[in-house]
């Protein structure tokens, strides 16, 4: 196999498990922001319920050949988050996330609160938003973190 060739391999095999990541709420769109994630407790009205997170983080624990007795330092994340109209219960949407460091939940809550302000108020579309999140949250808390939300909808 020549070098290109396994190349091509690699970066196949890394884009097809990123294709996998992430699901979306077919209820949330753009069009729809005003009707759900943009109503105050929408995200706690959908999420699911702690039978059925625990048994996904208990599932993904041993998948992951995790201690159990660590899984109160893991939070079950949605990669693509409630409140920026990820699916609440597909597994696809749902991965162990560390929760300290820098890498941690803690952080990328803070970012998930700041797009869904930005997004609520008209200054980044839903889409960008969740594209961004999907694909390099770390990324996507440099870019936001100094942004200003509005809090009120621009025309």
């Amino acid at each position: 196999m020549t070098r290109y060739a396994a190349l091509f391999l690699f970066l196949f095999a890394a884009a097809s498990v990123h294709a996998d990541r992430g699901a979306l709420n077919p209820d949330v769109t753009q069009d729809t922001i005003d009707q759900t994630i943009c109503v105050p407790g929408y995200a706690k009205s959908v999420r699911p319920a702690t039978s059925y997170t625990s048994g996904v983080k208990e599932m993904l624990m041993q998948r992951a050949r995790k201690n159990p007795a660590l899984s109160q330092y893991y939070e079950l994340d949605h990669i693509i988050p409630l409140a920026l109209g990820g699916h609440p219960r597909k597994l696809d949407n749902l991965e162990l996330q560390i929760l300290e460091g820098e890498n941690g939940a803690k952080k990328k809550d803070r970012l998930e609160a700041k797009l869904h302000c930005l997004v609520c108020s008209g200054q980044v579309k839903l889409a960008t938003a969740q594209r961004e999140i999907l694909e390099d949250w770390q990324g996507a808390y440099h870019k936001y973190a100094k942004v200003k939300c509005r809090r009120h909808r621009s025309i």
